[in-house]
């Protein structure tokens, strides 16, 4: 039975025939693009959640149409994320449409359908001047970099290695648990780390001196437990108390327990994009140019990066100034 609520649109008689499974038509699609493992994952829980709701609505997926799509689309701004007991934003329904309307593209280049259903469908407006995520301030983020350094217990030092890291460099949580000590390096005199950012992209960023400091301390301490010097160690650069690489949930638990011990109103509604929120806001007001910011954060659009900036409409920035002092200058007596 379809679920309560979702339109049942009709469906035409004819069925046209996947080149294979739907899954394995995932993977090849998945495979066929350079992404990151985090991107790979979540393109897939997008993927799997429109075939699931095609199978609700005995819908064949080759012969859905943009009214399906729109339909689906409706259907996912009235429910409930999992994670946050709210409903889904217009950007989460965005994504997961861009997600899928990827896949329909995929199967125009292997001609099992005309056409790609999601490109007339009706998709959310996405404000990209505004962004939902609870940032910090500079001094907040100074509280919770002490509180990582206040902290105690066997996983101390490797907390203040991952603040460090998401605070001096604002990485995205997934850049940050995918990295492996292998990524580690010196280049021409710089302390870096190498990473796949957002799209398949290949990057690297500076570690500043209590960044490099805070990692080295945790390596340091990490083979003094293994009884190894720190260059044998090997795998993931964060690992759990058994090993294995620290996991982007971990994470979540950890930025939202050292901010409600740093006495961080917000606590409970930060997440480690709060602390990348917090790079790119503080970087733009301390006056870093708008190309270097997009550039350290992987944004391929200005427009990302921009949205960041939330001190961009403060009127001492109005460049009616700059040219009034221009002139000024120009001006005799």
């Amino acid at each position: 039975m379809p679920p309560p609520d979702v339109p049942v649109l009709p469906r035409p008689t004819a069925t046209p025939a996947l080149p294979a499974a739907p899954v394995d038509v995932t993977e090849a699609w998945l495979a066929n693009r350079r992404l990151s493992a985090h991107t790979r994952d979540a393109y897939r829980r997008d993927v799997t959640a429109w075939l699931t709701w095609c199978a609700h609505t005995d819908l064949d997926p080759l012969r859905a149409t943009f009214l399906h799509v729109n339909a689906y689309a409706r259907a996912l701004e009235g429910s409930v994320g999992a994670r946050t007991g709210r409903p889904l934003t217009p950007a989460t329904v965005a994504r997961r449409l861009s997600a899928v309307s990827s896949w329909y593209d995929f199967l125009v280049k292997l001609r099992a359908v005309d056409a790609n259903p999601v490109a007339g469908a009706d998709r959310p407006r996405v404000d990209r001047d505004h962004s939902a995520t609870v940032g910090l301030s500079p001094q907040e983020v100074d509280a919770l970099l002490a509180a990582a350094h206040a902290d105690t217990g066997p996983t101390a030092a490797r907390n203040r290695a991952v603040v460090a890291l998401l605070a001096d460099l604002g990485l995205r949580v997934g850049e940050l648990v995918s990295l492996d000590l292998t990524d580690l390096g010196v280049e021409r005199g710089h302390r870096s780390v190498r990473f796949v950012g957002k799209g398949g992209r290949p990057r690297r960023r500076a570690l500043t001196p209590p960044t490099a400091y805070a990692v080295d301390a945790y390596l340091a301490e990490r083979a003094a437990a293994q009884g190894l010097p720190p260059a044998e160690l090997t795998g993931p650069l964060l690992v759990t108390a058994t090993g294995g690489r620290l996991d982007r949930h971990s994470v979540f638990r950890l930025v939202r327990r050292l901010a409600r011990d740093a006495g961080i109103a917000s606590w409970a509604r930060l997440s480690p994009h709060s602390l990348r929120h917090a790079f790119a806001t503080t970087a733009r007001a301390e006056g870093v140019p708008l190309e270097d910011v997009q550039d350290a954060m992987g944004h391929a659009d200005p427009r990302t990066t921009r949205r960041y900036d939330r001190d961009r409409h403060n009127l001492d920035r109005d460049p009616a100034y700059v040219i009034w002092a221009a002139r000024s200058r120009r001006t005799p007596g």
